[in-house]
């Protein structure tokens, strides 16, 4: 079984499709054909036993970033992030890249994906599910700045309002005091 993946596009143009397999418990990373349409037969068993998903995969100074969600179905749980040299691994767990009230529930959300910022090298916006279990064409996003700590490891910190003109915050609130708000991109 192959279930909540991603695709990554490398710098050199070649995509790797990652995703939840083995009924769970350990995620794959497998290079795609040039044309993206099918697995090219390369792949690597990556967080063996981790019960990883909902991988949002990005490249930061020249290092392979993940960060995803453990398994807890429709209830949010702490992000993991890990690095890696090569896109195949090994990787190294770095732990939950989110700090802040509500931290060990990725702020009510779980990761969907990382979005390098057009012109503005090294600039990642995190982007994330608010998922509403019984009503979900209600369910909503969250985004924000990701940033990096003196030791490259990523960190996401919740922000009420931001912008990217340059990257600024505002009203840097607890999600349990903004209840049901979601970050927005001013």
């Amino acid at each position: 079984m192959a279930r909540d993946m991603t695709v990554f596009v490398d710098d050199d143009g070649k995509a790797y499709l990652f995703y939840s397999s083995e009924e769970n418990p350990t995620m794959h990373v497998s290079l795609l054909t040039d044309d993206y349409l099918h697995t090219a037969g390369k792949f690597a068993r990556i967080f063996v036993g981790r019960k990883m998903e909902a991988p949002a995969v990005f490249k930061h100074a020249g290092k392979y970033y993940v960060i995803a969600s453990g398994c807890s179905a429709w209830e949010p749980n702490a992000a993991r992030s890990a690095v890696a040299d090569n896109i195949f691994g090994p990787w190294t767990e770095l732990g939950n890249p989110c700090v802040g009230t509500d931290a060990d529930k990725t702020f009510r959300s779980q990761s969907t994906f990382v979005l390098p910022v057009q012109g503005r090298p090294d600039t990642f916006i995190f982007m994330a599910d608010r998922w509403k279990q019984w009503d979900l064409p209600d369910s909503r996003y969250v985004w924000l700045p990701l940033e990096f700590s003196a030791d490259e490891k990523p960190v996401l910190k919740w922000h009420e309002h931001w912008s990217l003109n340059p990257i600024t915050t505002t009203s840097q609130a607890s999600v349990a005091e903004t209840n049901n708000a979601v970050s927005k991109l001013q």
